[in-house]
């Protein structure tokens, strides 16, 4: 369990605990704030990645289709402040929702809200920073894209109770984490396109491939603690699953480049990319939580790869 100085035992969760012992916020961060930069997981960025890539995606897309030449690079790093911040509010809604779940799940036990080390009060004034900074970031964009965040708010809270009503909580992350390809098309657009929804869709289907591998990380405790997952409901057949998943993502981004009149360029890209995915698909240990894991942080490089190509195909042809 977490003291409440942010620090935690060497032996707890048998190498498991998803915090890192030694990371950076262990050494450089003060004491404080250390227990907040977890709750957060700004010392685990994949999630982060995750939530900023399809706000590139999108934004490459409507620069491709509407202006041409690269993507904004201060629309870039404008997404990255807001992923920051939304990815931080997103899982201390989850952790506010799980936190007697998490204190029965060895990778989680530890989390700041499950071990005591923050209070419900002092998680909810964090939550509220966070959607401040992000709420200022929104309100730099267009009125559409204001539209389009308050969408997704309703996403956001329903998602952590999902694992106990649904064996596929996975396409409701993938629904909520891809919305940034909406707004980042939006942002640059100021209205959506039919490219942009099938982008869209093809993030749902990558989510599902990529939060299955990584549910198969926790399969054991959540059948004790009964909560659902992909990984539950398909077991065995993950891996031609994975395959089904990933080839409607490829698909997906496939057709809308296709709409936008991407060159050659963007398909060199997009076949690299489906090699990456296959080498997920192929090689993923479900038994295995360490190589779940290493599988699951593949999927940033699966989504640079892609963004290079849909930001190239339509400057290099």
């Amino acid at each position: 369990m977490q003291d409440k100085a942010g620090s935690f035992p060497e032996d707890a969760s048998e190498g498991r605990i998803d915090i890192p012992a030694d990371g950076w916020v262990e050494r450089w961060a003060p004491a404080w704030s250390r227990a907040y930069l977890r709750l957060g997981r700004f010392d685990r960025p994949i999630g982060t990645w995750l939530l900023l890539i399809p706000c590139w995606w999108g934004q490459a897309l409507a620069t491709a289709e509407t202006q041409g030449g690269w993507p904004d690079p201060l629309l870039m790093a404008l997404f990255v402040v807001g992923s920051l911040a939304m990815r931080a509010a997103g899982c201390t809604v989850n952790d506010l929702a799980d936190r007697d779940i998490d204190r029965k799940v060895a990778r989680t036990r530890t989390r700041p809200l499950a071990s005591g080390a923050l209070s419900v009060r002092q998680g909810l004034a964090f939550m509220a920073a966070m959607c401040a900074i992000g709420l200022a970031v929104l309100l730099s964009l267009n009125p559409y894209c204001w539209a389009l965040g308050a969408g997704v708010v309703g996403l956001i809270v329903l998602y952590p109770f999902m694992k106990r009503i649904t064996y596929w909580p996975q396409f409701v992350l993938g629904v909520t984490f891809n919305w940034g390809v909406l707004v980042g098309y939006a942002a640059v657009a100021g209205e959506l396109q039919a490219s942009a929804l099938i982008l869209y869709a093809a993030g749902i289907a990558w989510t599902l491939g990529y939060d299955t591998i990584y549910a198969h990380q926790d399969k054991e405790d959540d059948l004790k603690v009964g909560v659902k997952s992909s990984a539950l409901a398909l077991g065995g057949n993950t891996r031609p699953a994975l395959y089904a998943f990933y080839a409607l993502t490829l698909a997906g981004i496939g057709l809308a480049g296709w709409q936008a009149g991407l060159s050659w360029v963007f398909w060199a890209g997009l076949g690299l990319a489906a090699a990456q995915l296959a080498w997920q698909a192929a090689r993923v240990d479900i038994d295995d939580p360490a190589d779940c894991l290493a599988k699951f942080k593949s999927n940033r490089d699966f989504g640079l790869i892609v963004l290079a190509a849909l930001a190239a195909g339509q400057v290099m042809a």
